[in-house]
């Protein structure tokens, strides 16, 4: 008996041109978008404490001190080089 070996209705090319075609429309739509600009009577809702990264200015501290105790180094927030000497 003679079977056809094709598992697809679509050759591997449309297949491909398809996927590309999908992604570069998903990127076309996200570059539609556009990021606005804030408005000033918005500012001081975003210059809050609560809306600050470390709003919590004790447990950011908190926090530092014990990844450095860990790392046992000091200033390993930025600085090149561990606590073993090397840069």
């Amino acid at each position: 008996m003679m079977t056809t070996s094709s598992t697809s209705p679509l050759p591997k090319t449309l297949h491909r041109c398809l996927a590309t075609l999908l992604i570069l429309s998903l990127l076309s739509a996200c570059s539609v978008f556009k990021l606005k600009p804030v408005r000033p009577w918005d500012r001081d809702i975003l210059a809050k404490p609560e809306m600050q990264l470390d709003a919590d200015v004790m447990e950011a501290e908190m926090d530092e001190k014990i990844y450095y105790s860990k790392e046992a180094s000091r200033g390993g927030a930025g600085v090149g080089g561990g606590g073993c000497g090397c840069n």
